[in-house]
């Protein structure tokens, strides 16, 4: 069977963000936040195996300006060893404000929420904006 799903990570120093996305229907759903600890490696790849996954969407934060931030450059550190720890293809995607939007979005379900789930949700945004870009 072919790889036919993308998963998107938005990279914490605490947690990661989830989201997987089929590249036929291409809508992104929203999967549990993992911890990022000595594990993170491992568990991306048991989702990677158990999802079919091709490519992996990482966002990459910046400034109202645009410009790269110390989160940038820790996102940056995180994908070269994530690269080390898999041979799928890793992209990188703008995630500006994609928790801002994720938490608004969140909000108007009226339900309780975690902070994992809104680094889900984030994943989830940008996913779906590569989806709209690249695809």
């Amino acid at each position: 069977m072919s790889p036919s799903y993308l998963m998107a990570l938005d990279v914490g120093e605490r947690r990661i963000g989830v989201a997987i996305a089929s590249t036929i229907a291409k809508v992104a759903s929203p999967f549990d936040a993992i911890i990022n600890d000595d594990k993170v490696f491992d568990t991306i790849e048991s989702l990677i195996d158990q999802n079919n996954i091709g490519a992996i969407i990482v966002g990459l934060p910046r400034n109202m300006q645009g410009e790269e931030t110390k989160q940038s450059e820790y996102v940056r550190g995180f994908i070269t060893r994530l690269k080390q720890n898999t041979s799928l293809p890793v992209v990188l995607q703008d995630e500006s404000l994609t928790s801002v939007h994720a938490e608004e979005h969140l909000k108007e379900s009226k339900k309780k929420y975690s902070k994992g789930q809104i680094d889900s949700e984030s994943a989830v945004i940008i996913l779906n904006d590569y989806i709209r870009e690249k695809l």
